[in-house]
């Protein structure tokens, strides 16, 4: 909202040392933002006078038609003088706008006697750009025949001043108003306000023109006044279209001036009919499928039923507060006018703009709320400019269609919650001094029932009017203090473990990153996930950021594929990527989440509903490498990340939650069959791990042999946390003994691990593999697997023979497990 100071000061009597910025230092501690201060008319400097066109000569022989006029402007400004000028939409015996010699206008151009197209142009006849009164430069200011020559003409166009661009909130629509600017600027300052909407206002009378309203909760009250006989050629004072403009509107014509003029000063947008376009009564109802509409943009709009229009026997005639439709527009010949002053439902002007891409001042005002009690002053003052502007005759029948208005309720609030919400003590006397300033009626003395008034639709409840009293009294006044934090409880045992998998993978080499928890049919296809499988089942959200991901993910691969993807794509070959976040897995059986009461506390047994209805949101870990995982340099060659290394991301992942997984060979999208891992606790499956299929990796746009891992977290986290015991350290030797062993191609070497630790019994420190082979001196469909086994005593030396007998035993039982043969 644009807010003129000298219009403000028509309703509140500030004194001439408030300007502008002060002004808004007063506005800002109660709650309102002021954008700018924009001072009109700086950098210009006089003389600047009335000039009345005496002569004009037509000059030819250059490139543009080109005039020179005898303008008198006064005998204290030197009288007659000649000046050029090319617009032509003047001509001898009208008034105009003059800078003369010495002059400044805005942008630093400075007016002097020059020659120019053989003449000397003593000045210049100004338009309203060249003063800074709007972007009209297709002709100069003609002024009205009643200003006297010589005046000083920027005085007389108010041409400076100071205006206030205030950011308006939705819940203040009372605001976009002079009025209501008005009504806080008194607050502030603690001065008498002279409400313009306080106007003797006539009773409806029987035979008014016929109105009627078929939906009472879009329209609730529709005053219909008319005024005939208005003089065609009446144009708008000049002190209405500076104000006008400087609200940030366009002057268009008496009729409309008065009708915008009247909207920006109460509040309440009006309409103006040519009466004799209307055919028969007025009816406001909805729209009949199909129905079309040409609006005063020229543009025919195919309505939709739940629009609310204004009809007459001719059909659709205007957009209910929205815009006005083109068959009974206001025109220069218009004599007789309709005016309108309505009502309407806020949520149905907003549907009905947004849905035409249709935004206009009306509408917004009318979707933040309209004092339904204006409509009434707001015609009659209309009504009343109309007689005074454009010597038209009131007519003395009145319409004034209504519903029956519900009595306003009482908000009960204890005279001590303000202080209670702002941290501060609050006299009930200024609690209740504060909400009467707002306008609402206040009884008792410390429990209020507060009745609001008609302008603040948005006083709801308590709180509310809690804001009100806070605001007044100042936010400012309103101490900083930081909360106290609890103490002695510090991070959960699951908190401190997710950090410790976090720390644990950055110190890997991965890179930790946050995806959106949506995902869509496409992507689980391109993962080749079959039909039935679980993660299939995902929730449906009901308003989607993207339609293409309209789904609560069951993995987080998704997510890091897309991530993977968009580095690679921007040059980045060497990828390492973790996430740990939430699943959502429905529950089998679930049924659909109760509709929870807003009007009371829901009971134990709706609670309970809506929490069976929830999904499971266990916590996954996952992460996604491709490139090289050792880079070569001077140091050697390098090694490219494989499978393995998805697998030690999973046991680096374990061994940070304390556990230690069993690793088997499984089959599993979007794995490749031979080279994926399940991962196991305690013969519970916990994850997946190993290379990606070929043909998922073609499907997502990924570089071959991109690798994955990802585990159910929550089954990692152990129910209660057991103390850390530190290792016993022997001060005895090692002793390392290798074994080469022979086993079928499809034993896991896991398996054969397991076996030698068996049977190595307490005496092994540490089993490693060290080396897979498979070749001319092994049997076909065999591997041979070597390990590095380190044997320790606590308490002396092993002796060979008890090394030996060790070896044996870790042997034997590979044999009898695995059926491994010792190689050699």
């Amino acid at each position: 909202m644009r807010v003129p100071l000298s219009w403000l000061r028509e309703y509140v009597d500030l004194s001439a040392e408030v300007g502008g910025r002060a002004l808004a230092e007063r506005l800002i501690p109660i709650g309102f933002e002021v954008e700018t201060v924009h001072e009109s008319g700086a950098g210009l400097s006089g003389p600047l006078v009335v000039g009345q066109v005496l002569e004009i000569e037509e000059l030819t022989g250059f490139k543009k038609p080109i005039r020179y006029n005898q303008v008198e402007v006064g005998p204290e400004h030197g009288g007659v003088r000649g000046i050029i000028c090319g617009a032509r939409n003047f001509q001898a015996g009208d008034k105009v706008v003059v800078a003369l010699p010495g002059a400044v206008l805005p942008g630093d151009f400075k007016i002097a006697a020059r020659s120019t197209y053989d003449h000397v142009s003593d000045g210049m006849i100004c338009s309203a750009k060249e003063l800074g009164l709007g972007e009209d430069h297709s002709g100069i200011i003609v002024l009205p025949t009643d200003v006297t020559v010589g005046a000083d003409a920027i005085e007389l166009l108010g041409i400076r001043d100071e205006v206030l661009d205030i950011a308006v909130t939705t819940d203040r629509g009372y605001c976009l108003s002079m009025r209501g600017m008005a009504r806080e600027t008194s607050i502030a300052y603690g001065l008498t306000l002279r409400d313009p909407a306080l106007l003797d206002t006539p009773a409806p009378t029987q035979n008014g023109y016929p109105v009627t309203l078929t939906d009472p909760l879009g329209c609730d009250r529709f005053v219909a006044r008319i005024v005939r006989g208005i003089d065609p050629l009446a144009t708008s004072p000049l002190w209405m279209q500076r104000r006008i403009q400087l609200a940030g509107m366009r002057p268009i014509s008496l009729i409309v001036d008065i009708t915008n003029y009247v909207m920006l000063e109460i509040g309440q947008p009006l309409h103006a009919y040519d009466l004799r376009r209307l055919t028969g009564g007025i009816t406001v109802r909805r729209a009949a499928p199909g129905e079309k509409l040409t609006t005063l943009d020229d543009v025919e709009r195919t309505l939709n039923p739940e629009d609310l229009l204004i009809v007459d026997e001719s059909g659709p005639i205007g957009l209910a507060g929205v815009m006005g439709g083109a068959t009974t527009e206001v025109h220069a010949g218009t004599v007789d006018v309709l005016v309108e002053a309505a009502h309407f439902a806020p949520a149905s002007i907003a549907r009905t703009a947004r849905r035409h891409k249709l935004p206009s001042e009306a509408s917004r005002r009318f979707e933040r709320g309209v004092d339904p009690k204006a409509a009434d002053a707001a015609a009659q003052r209309v009504v009343d400019l109309l007689v005074l502007l454009g010597q038209g005759e009131a007519d003395p029948e009145v319409t004034i269609a209504s519903t029956q208005p519900r009595p306003a309720e009482p908000i009960r609030i204890d005279a001590g919650l303000p202080g209670r919400v702002a941290g501060l003590e609050y006299p009930a006397t200024a609690v209740v001094r504060r909400l009467q300033e707002v306008g609402c009626t206040v009884e008792g003395v410390d429990d209020l029932a507060v009745t609001p008034p008609s302008w603040r639709p948005d006083l709801t409840d308590p709180n509310d009017l809690a804001e009100e009293v806070i605001r007044l009294e100042g936010y400012d006044r309103i101490p900083s203090r930081l909360p106290t934090a609890p103490r002695g409880r510090g991070l959960t045992l699951r908190q401190r473990l997710h950090r410790r998998v976090g720390r644990s993978l950055a110190d890997a080499g991965y890179i930790e990153v946050l995806n959106y928890p949506f995902v869509g049919k496409a992507e689980l296809d391109a993962m080749s996930i079959p039909e039935g499988d679980a993660r299939r089942s995902a929730l449906t959200v009901v308003n989607p950021i993207s339609d293409e991901q309209p789904q609560l993910r069951t993995t987080l691969l998704p997510g890091l594929f897309a991530t993977l993807r968009r580095n690679v794509g921007r040059g980045f070959a060497d990828v390492a990527l973790f996430e740990t976040g939430l699943v959502y897995q429905p529950r089998p059986g679930a049924t659909a989440p109760p509709r929870l009461p807003v009007d009371r506390r829901p009971t134990d047994e709706e609670l309970a509903a809506l929490e069976s209805a929830l999904p499971d949101q266990p916590r996954h870990v996952a992460a996604v490498l491709v490139g090289a995982r050792e880079p070569a340099g001077w140091w050697g060659e390098g090694r490219a990340a494989n499978w393995a290394d998805a697998i030690e991301a999973a046991r680096t992942i374990a061994a940070a939650c304390g556990a230690e997984l069993t690793v088997d060979q499984a089959q599993y999208e979007p794995w490749h069959p031979g080279r994926c891992a399940v991962l196991s606790l305690d013969e519970r499956i916990v994850g997946y791990a190993g290379e990606l299929h070929p043909k998922v990796l073609e499907a997502l746009g990924l570089p071959p042999r991109a690798c994955a891992v990802e585990l159910n977290l929550d089954a990692l986290v152990p129910e209660v946390e057991t103390p850390v015991h530190g290792p016993e350290v022997s001060a005895f030797p090692v002793a390392a003994v290798d074994v080469a062993l022979v086993v079928s191609r499809e034993v896991p070497a896991a398996d054969v691990e397991s076996a030698l630790v068996a049977g190595a019994g307490p005496l092994l420190e540490s089993v490693r593999l060290f080396d897979v082979y498979e070749g001319d001196r092994i049997e076909q469909g065999s591997k041979s697997l070597a390990f590095s086994l380190r044997l320790r005593a606590e308490d002396r030396t092993l002796k060979a023979e008890e090394v030996a007998a060790v070896r044996e035993a870790a042997v034997a039982s590979a044999t009898r497990h695995t059926d491994a043969v010792l190689r050699g």
